[in-house]
């Protein structure tokens, strides 16, 4: 519950960190969390009191700190940050963003590389718990800033407390705390922290925001309203997404392979706006994008949809949208799909944004050189005649093109999707190849447990 009077400035005590945390649980016996830190007052304050919060669990917290290299001084700000947290006790690992920066967007473009490092180094070290220190001003500055934007539902809901991730969860413990009242905990416990220069620089709108602030307050539009205003519509958007994801549980069979049939009788006895979204669903899912297709060739694509005029079928988002006697068929347009990645034991590699691809390969195998691309007309022909039995597959037509292959120098060596290995590979035939589905965005999480993604749109910070 958000502090009023008083104790709006006032610093955050344990109890009521740990009554924070308790609204985002549940947690593990002995939690273990990784808490994102600038040096900024905000993520100090966040990472002090989780600190103790986990350490009266006998669990743990560990610092990321981001090194963007973007300014001289980053790194040295970066390694002192360190030094205070260690002093403190604070196991601390500084994360480096390295190569070349980009000339425009660079804020996003550094937000993305952020959540990158982060949410790779929680992965690996198994760390399910990513806090994040966004606090009540920021989530009333992201909803203005979308306000904008002409954002419906899906962005003025602004910043989610819980975001779901595939190998972790990002938390938001402050949204309804005052950034005061974490200045207020750093200041009580003696501890300094960074001031970004980039919080004053006028060429962000965030900081263009906080000049008016003042302004806008006296107008009725202040934080603590443009807070609670993104928590109802944060509620109704949960609503949303719940009626969704019993459309496409009802609607929806998806095949590991990467594609969807599509039931068209309960969608056209939902609600306009919900049978419009879980499309929308099913071509992100389905082509790997992030963001949703929007405008006129979405509506088109709609409508044809609910009226019977689909014809042969159009193309949107990356995806062909086929009609079949027992439905839809919604696969990847072959040509959209990615390029070649290359293809080794020694990690899995994600290609077309949709497949996870693993090797297991015999020492006399693993020597090649190896590529995951999709397997094409003509690698279907290849290994349709070295075995004719594939031709019985299950598996469409229109969805072979796009599954994703491993290729030699000598041609096709694996298909996952279709039980193919080239005969003869390695030592009798050790070697094992697997792509499991794992689109940029999640189908529907609570109806498909193979969907899941990271939503770096979600993240908005």
């Amino acid at each position: 519950m958000a502090a009023t009077g008083a104790a709006a400035s006032a610093p955050i005590a344990a109890d009521e960190f740990a009554g924070l945390m308790a609204s985002l649980g549940p947690f593990e016996k002995s939690p273990e969390l990784a808490v994102a830190v600038s040096g900024g007052a905000d993520s100090m304050a966040l990472c002090l009191l989780a600190d103790d919060w986990a350490r009266h669990r006998r669990g743990r917290a560990w610092a990321l700190i981001v090194d963007h290299a973007l300014r001289p001084e980053s790194g040295d700000e970066a390694r002192r940050v360190a030094g205070w947290l260690a002093a403190r006790g604070v196991a601390a690992t500084v994360l480096r963003w390295e190569g070349a920066k980009p000339a425009s967007d660079v804020q996003a473009a550094a937000r993305e590389a952020r959540y990158r490092l982060m949410t790779g180094w929680c992965r690996d070290g198994g760390v399910l718990h990513l806090l994040l220190a966004h606090h009540r001003g920021d989530q009333a500055e992201t909803v203005l800033l979308r306000l904008g934007r002409g954002s419906g539902l899906d962005g003025l809901a602004a910043m989610a407390a819980v975001v779901e991730m595939p190998a972790l969860r990002l938390l938001r413990p402050f949204l309804g705390v005052p950034g005061r009242r974490l200045r207020a905990t750093l200041e009580a416990r003696g501890q300094p922290w960074v001031e970004d220069p980039s919080n004053r620089d006028p060429r962000y709108a965030r900081v263009r925001l906080r000049a008016l602030s003042a302004a806008l307050a006296a107008e009725g539009l202040n934080d603590r309203r443009l807070a609670a205003a993104a928590a109802a519509l944060g509620r109704a958007r949960s609503a949303m997404e719940a009626a969704v994801a019993g459309l496409l549980a009802a609607a929806v069979v998806a095949h590991p392979a990467g594609f969807c049939r599509l039931d068209l009788g309960p969608c056209r006895g939902a609600p306009e706006d919900i049978a419009r979204r879980a499309l929308v669903r099913m071509l992100l899912c389905v082509g790997g994008g992030v963001y949703p297709p929007r405008g006129a060739r979405l509506e088109r694509l709609y409508r044809s949809l609910m009226d019977g005029s689909l014809g042969s079928g159009r193309t949107l988002a990356g995806c062909r949208v086929v009609p079949r006697r027992d439905g839809v068929l919604i696969c990847r347009e072959p040509a959209a799909a990615k390029g070649e990645v290359a293809l080794s034991t020694d990690a899995p590699v994600c290609w077309d944004a949709r497949f996870v691809v693993r090797a297991a390969l015999p020492k006399s195998a693993a020597r090649r050189r190896y590529g995951v691309r999709r397997l094409g007309r003509v690698g279907w022909t290849e290994i349709a005649a070295a075995r004719p039995s594939l031709r019985a597959t299950a598996i469409p037509g229109a969805v072979r093109p796009s599954l994703p292959a491993v290729f030699d120098l000598d041609g096709v060596v694996a298909v996952p999707h279709l039980g193919f290995v080239r005969s003869g590979l390695g030592d009798a035939g050790a070697a094992v190849f697997s792509a499991a589905f794992r689109p940029a965005q999640p189908l529907a999480p609570a109806a498909f447990a193979f969907a899941g993604a990271t939503r770096y749109d979600a993240i908005d910070q």
